[in-house]
């Protein structure tokens, strides 16, 4: 389950920083725009390459590269549930939490004020400018608790 915050428009905000967009970077940002799920960079390749044949590892790496060089995504580990495995995800404008099932693997965000109530806190009470907030929880979803 994706969280409600609202998702930056990905291609967009890249125009608009002056980077050149060519056909298989239109396509990479589009899936990871669209994506309804966190995908590790195979995953992303095997979307992509389902419609364009010629595109390589290669180009997904640099095009993440670029995505996370502007802010536009998150590169998460996801408690490392299936070994090192990073994952990616749009940046949206609330964070949340990633709640990761250690029985099925199974990743849900949550949103709550009483996130973004803390981070305030801490802002407020260490003088600390938070720019990137991440908190994971690992546990049992409502398919494999006992």
């Amino acid at each position: 389950m994706r969280a409600r915050g609202f998702r930056h428009a990905l291609e967009q905000e890249l125009i608009s920083r002056g980077v050149r967009m060519t056909r298989q970077r239109r396509l990479l940002v589009g899936i990871i725009q669209s994506a309804d799920r966190h995908m590790d960079v195979l995953q992303l390749w095997r979307w992509a390459r389902a419609r364009d044949h010629t595109l390589n590892k290669v180009t997904v790496y640099r095009t993440l590269a670029l995505l996370k060089e502007h802010g536009l995504v998150d590169e998460l580990d996801l408690l490392h549930l299936q070994g090192g495995k990073h994952y990616y995800e749009a940046r949206t404008t609330r964070d949340h939490i990633h709640l990761a099932c250690l029985k099925c693997g199974r990743i849900e965000e949550f949103e709550s004020s009483l996130f973004e109530k803390l981070k305030g806190q801490i802002e407020r009470e260490r003088r600390f400018r938070i720019r990137v907030a991440r908190l994971e929880a690992g546990g049992y979803c409502d398919r494999c608790k006992e």
